[in-house]
């Protein structure tokens, strides 16, 4: 399981990630698309997963080695979380207004 999760992650991450770039908050037309909430419930998830798979996949290259995989997986994840992490913070500056 400590092997496929980083993987899962990863692929879980960019299905949340296209599915926010899709349905953004705002359409063309200025009309909320998805609701701001789950928008950031979403942004947040993928943040947390993405994170925890890439401290996996950390641990792994520590014990293992840096291994071809194991570098694909490491910087894929830690790149979807600090862009869930930015998205979420442009989501709540609307929050505002």
């Amino acid at each position: 399981m400590k092997r496929s999760f980083p993987w899962m992650a990863l692929g879980i991450g960019l299905l949340l990630a296209l599915v926010l770039l899709q349905f953004s908050p705002l359409d063309p037309d200025g009309r909320p698309a998805m609701p701001l909430l789950t928008a950031l419930l979403m942004s947040e998830f993928g943040f947390l997963l993405t994170a925890a798979g890439a401290i996996v996949s950390g641990r792994e290259v520590l014990r293992r080695g840096a291994r071809g995989r194991d570098m694909l997986l490491l910087p894929g994840n830690l790149l979807l979380a600090a862009s869930f992490v930015r998205l979420g913070l442009a989501l709540w500056a609307q929050t505002s207004g």
